[in-house]
Parts: structure tokens; C-alpha cells; sequence
């Protein structure tokens, strides 16, 4: 099994942000596990990396041998899930088990007999969207950011509550996925996906009650950060609509009323 460079490169320079103690001691096997898994799972390697770090975290602190065999065990998977996953939303600790379960059902331990585990459920729950207030106490916080910081957070928000992206949308847009046209429109390209977004310019709540001013840019953070001319992107004055239709952005100097 070959993994494409970037693949490849992204398990071998893997580290998480804040690495436990038990970091440098389950590191190798770590990476071993998902370069040997990665090719054949439908999920993202950064997310197989994050969910096995933690259970071999776990499985150390637990006092487990630093065997991949015991680490992909049915009974240790569950055991990870019910009590070392508490920090997690139920949803989100089912998602570790699935990914960490498709990871097992990839490698080549499978022939010992074991029986199917059971099936585990996370009670189904949808987040509200943000009320006004929330959203207003949000546009507060980050209108008393220091300089580009400011311009980066009211972006993002503009992005996710705006446009309705997901979070995994959010993190993946750069500013190659966004294009302005001649009539001062800016289309998002949702990342990985055949969707556009069109955003038009509203000034004071109001389309066209002033000229924006000629030269402004929209950026994304430091990391996403690319040249580009665009407008900069304020925070929407309601919650986002259980269907995802863009909600009015509201905020000086510029504001966005996006439609798709």
C-alpha cells in the first residue's frame, strides 16, 4: 500500500496541539495504525489520528500494553468510549467508536472468533440555532478584538452563521473558494461540495443606501490567508433558518445579504 505524499505527510508530521506526556511513547504506533488504515477509510486522516491518539492515551494511562492488538479490542474500544470520552458530547464519543471500529474492520485482525459488538446509540439532539442575543453578545466580543483578529473572527462568523457552512466547511474554506464578480457579488465555493453561495452587499440594513468604500478585503486566518480583493464580512442579525438559507449580515462598514 502506497499513501499519496501529502497523505503521507500529513501522519508523519502529526502532533497534537497539546501533547500529553504519553505523547512521545505512543507516537510511532499512532502513526503506524492510521498509514496502515488511512488508504482504505472514508473518513479524513486528521480525524483518525486525533481519535487514536486519544485512545492510546487512554489505553496507557489505563495501564494497557502498548499493543495496536489490545488497543483495537472490542471490549477496550467500548471501555475508551464510556469512561474516557466523558469531556465528549454523546454524539461525538459514537463517532470516535465508529471511526475506531471502521479502523479495526480495515487492518487484519478480525479472524479471532470475536463476536459482532453491540450496537450503540447517542440520543439524537439538534442544536439550536443562536438566539439574537447570543449572536449579538458574539459580534460584541469580537468587535473589541485587536486588529486583524477582529476582521478574522467576524469572517468566520460570517461564513458559518451567514452561509450556513459546517464547521468542517468553515475550517476547510480558503481564499481561493471565494470569488467576487463585476456587480461586487461574492460567491463561496463550499469546499469538497457542488454548492455555491452568492453573497451581495447590503449597507445599513439596506441594499445600495451607500458606495462601499473602493478598496477592502475579506481575509481568512493566518493560516488560510491568500491574496485577494474582497469586502469584509460582519455578523448576521439572527439565527441561521433550520434549513440553512442564509440570514441577513448586519454590522459597519459593510454587510452581506446572501442568498443561494
Amino acid at each position: 500500500m502506497t499513501l499519496d505524499p501529502e497523505t503521507s505527510a500529513k501522519i508523519t508530521r502529526y502532533r497534537p496541539r497539546v501533547p500529553p506526556p504519553e505523547w512521545e511513547q505512543v507516537a510511532d504506533t499512532v502513526r503506524m495504525l492510521v498509514a496502515a488504515s488511512a488508504d482504505r477509510s472514508p473518513y479524513r486522516v486528521e480525524r483518525l489520528l486525533t481519535a487514536t491518539t486519544c485512545l492510546a492515551v487512554w489505553c496507557h494511562r489505563s495501564g494497557l500494553p502498548d499493543d495496536p492488538e489490545v488497543w483495537l479490542r472490542h471490549e477496550t474500544i467500548d471501555a475508551f468510549v464510556l469512561t474516557g470520552c466523558t469531556d465528549l458530547a454523546p454524539s461525538s464519543a459514537q463517532t470516535y467508536r465508529s471511526w475506531l471500529r471502521h479502523m479495526r474492520a480495515t487492518l487484519a485482525w478480525l479472524e479471532r472468533g470475536e463476536q459482532a459488538p453491540p450496537p450503540m446509540k447517542a440520543p439524537k439532539k439538534v442544536s439550536p440555532p443562536y438566539s439574537p442575543v447570543q449572536l449579538g453578545r458574539l459580534r460584541g466580543w469580537a468587535e473589541r478584538l485587536p486588529g486583524q483578529a477582529r476582521t478574522d473572527v467576524l469572517a468566520l462568523m460570517a461564513l458559518a452563521f451567514g452561509c450556513g457552512l459546517t464547521s468542517g466547511e468553515v475550517a476547510a474554506v480558503r481564499t481561493r473558494h471565494l470569488r467576487r464578480l463585476g456587480s461586487g457579488a461574492i460567491v463561496v465555493t463550499v469546499p469538497d461540495t457542488q454548492r455555491l453561495i452568492v453573497c451581495r452587499a447590503a449597507l445599513g440594513g439596506r441594499a445600495g443606501s451607500r458606495r462601499r468604500p473602493a478598496r477592502q478585503r475579506l481575509r481568512l486566518p493566518a493560516r488560510a490567508r491568500r491574496p485577494a480583493r474582497q469586502e469584509p464580512v460582519q455578523l448576521l442579525d439572527g439565527p441561521a433558518p433550520a434549513d440553512r438559507r442564509p440570514a441577513r449580515l448586519v454590522g459597519a462598514p459593510a454587510a452581506l445579504l446572501l442568498d443561494r
